[in-house]
């Protein structure tokens, strides 16, 4: 990923912050063409420009129907952060969602995702009943409204800030903006 690059090149250290894209997604998810009712032209090329990005990345994408309230799927995230190996959870979600269409609002769903990464089952499943991480996304939303995100992703670096899936040199312009220096080879 374009972002591992940057962390390996100029030694930077990343922090997820969650961000309530559609929080108002009802639990049982809702049709995209009723989100984007009335802008079903906006919708296709959102899509189109979703899959390029994506394609350019390397990043799988399948044409969704469907969107998802993603809120307990970002509780599960946080909590994966504080586990050995949680990180790659980030990717499973992303796959799962943009990938294979899967309802991420869905326990049953995360906790597939849980144990394809490996992670403890029962201790997710307890941080889902329980909400245990729900006050950290609160946390991450605020702090995502106080930086002014709007969209994700977002990547943001000493005050300076970038919308959307971007190429690799716009998110080393932006990193060189904030002040860092590429990592001396040798």
């Amino acid at each position: 990923m374009r972002t591992d690059r940057l962390v390996e090149q100029y030694g930077l250290t990343t922090r997820l912050t969650h961000f309530p894209l559609h929080p108002e997604t009802p639990p049982e998810g809702m049709a995209l063409a009723d989100l984007f009712a009335g802008r079903e032209a906006l919708l296709a090329q959102m899509q189109e420009r979703l899959k390029a990005a994506l394609d350019d990345a390397g990043l799988p994408y399948a044409e969704r129907t469907h969107t998802y309230n993603s809120r307990l799927a970002q509780e599960l995230g946080k909590w994966a952060e504080t586990v050995q190996g949680g990180e790659a959870i980030h990717d499973a979600l992303f796959r799962a969602f943009f990938a294979e269409a899967r309802d991420i609002s869905r326990i049953d769903v995360l906790l597939d995702v849980v144990r394809s990464v490996g992670l403890p089952e029962e201790d997710a499943r307890r941080v889902l009943e329980e909400r245990s991480f729900r006050e950290a996304i609160d946390r991450d939303w605020q702090r995502s409204r106080d930086l002014g995100v709007t969209g994700v992703p977002t990547y943001a670096a000493g005050g300076f800030a970038v919308v959307g899936a971007q190429p690799y040199e716009v998110l080393e312009e932006l990193v060189q903006q904030a002040g860092a220096k590429p990592r001396s080879a040798g």
